[in-house]
């Protein structure tokens, strides 16, 4: 079955281009195009399986990090994205893709502990370090219901970014994420493959060392670092030393899996 992925980019975009090579690899089919032509016609999202929020600077990062566009998919195009999820296919931000993902209210997504009301009860905020960070940490994938890969995998990943200190309202809504097996990723110590909140293995600061998240259905995946930049060895730092791997490309292998499986399952 031919996997079709829709990216969405808008002013500011600039990480489109890595994630269409990391699918294309995982053996995708890719398309990206503008904001607007969605807006235009929302129902462009049914030809496609999985749908795919790059990083970048959306709006030049106005009001704050995927704010602006987070608002157009609130105010324009809740109902299509909400159908798209519920119609079981996947989507992932990335950085910009993940805070947009976040302020939109995609993620955490309804979950059961919540009032639909009550849809914004996460966010993505100022890095505890007072700066930009730009480096490459260590990655733990921990969510047993996660598409998009198995629990249990370190990933050598590179980070980019300003804004992307994860913090819940309050211990409610983390207990929650827990009790729903949301979260997806953490930040950990290269050697001991431990959550940690050290500076700079955690860059951010974020609160349980947590990278990333997915909704209630392991279908809907956000996090901060940039798997789709180490889709090949050569990326990884360590490649001229002989210990390079293409960490990022098993994310968007397994998500192909998933979708090649589940099609065959429904037929």
């Amino acid at each position: 079955m031919a996997v079709n992925v829709l990216l969405l980019r808008t002013a500011g975009t600039n990480c489109d281009r890595e994630l269409a090579h990391a699918f294309t690899l995982a053996g995708a089919t890719v398309e990206a195009i503008h904001i607007n032509k969605l807006l235009a016609d929302p129902a462009v999202l049914g030809k496609y399986q999985i749908l795919g929020f790059p990083g970048g600077f959306s709006y030049g990062d106005d009001i704050a990090s995927g704010k602006i566009l987070a608002n157009q998919l609130i105010h324009h195009l809740k109902a299509p994205l909400r159908q798209f999820i519920d119609d079981g296919k996947l989507a992932i931000g990335i950085c910009n893709g993940f805070q947009v993902l976040v302020k939109s209210g995609i993620l955490p997504g309804p979950m059961p502990q919540l009032t639909p009301e009550d849809w914004h009860p996460t966010t993505l905020t100022y890095n505890t370090c007072g700066s930009f960070q730009d480096r490459w940490v260590t990655c733990k994938s921990v969510s047993s219901k996660c598409a998009w890969l198995k629990p249990g995998q370190l990933l050598d990943l590179p980070v980019a970014h300003g804004e992307g200190r994860f913090v819940p309202r309050d211990a409610a809504v983390l207990e929650a994420l827990k009790a729903n097996d949301q979260i997806a990723f953490q930040y950990v110590n290269a050697k001991t493959g431990e959550a940690t909140q050290e500076f700079p293995a955690n860059p951010n600061g974020s609160v349980e060392a947590i990278a990333g998240i997915c909704d209630v259905t392991g279908r809907v995946l956000g996090l901060m670092p940039h798997p789709e930049r180490v889709s090949e060895a050569v990326n990884h730092p360590g490649y001229t030393r002989g210990n390079g791997a293409p960490h990022g490309l098993a994310m968007f292998s397994t998500a192909v899996a998933y979708v090649q499986e589940h099609a065959a399952v429904a037929v």
